[in-house]
């Protein structure tokens, strides 16, 4: 069985900061990735950020230069500092993890960007 937890949304005004985390609880092994996404209304879930198990980070074109993922793999946790935020970037986000055996998601936690 495998948890993961978001945790570090709400709502921040046009050129503000967040961040999130996730943990990871249970059977945690073999990972290859651990990345963030996003779904707005109305709009198909997208991939923002991951990082994969040597290090390599991506990140989605509408992030690069504002959101920073990082990894604290002693505690089974994924960040996503979100800098410089938008009122586009308004949506539910979503930790996942790619391991061997599966791809485990977590709840959401909803980010809001507004004035």
């Amino acid at each position: 069985q495998v948890q993961l937890v978001e945790s570090g949304g709400g709502l921040v005004q046009p050129g503000g900061s967040l961040r999130l985390s996730c943990a990871a609880s249970g059977s945690i092994s073999s990972v290859n990735n651990m990345g963030w996404y996003r779904q707005a209304p109305g709009q198909q879930r997208e991939l923002v950020a991951v990082t994969a198990s040597g290090g390599m980070t991506m990140y989605a074109d509408f992030v690069k230069g504002r959101f920073t993922i990082s990894r604290d793999s002693a505690k089974n946790t994924l960040y996503l500092q979100m800098n410089s935020l938008k009122p586009e970037d308004t949506a539910d986000y979503y930790c996942n993890v790619d391991m061997a055996r599966g791809d485990y998601w977590g709840q959401g936690t909803q980010v809001t960007v507004s004035s």
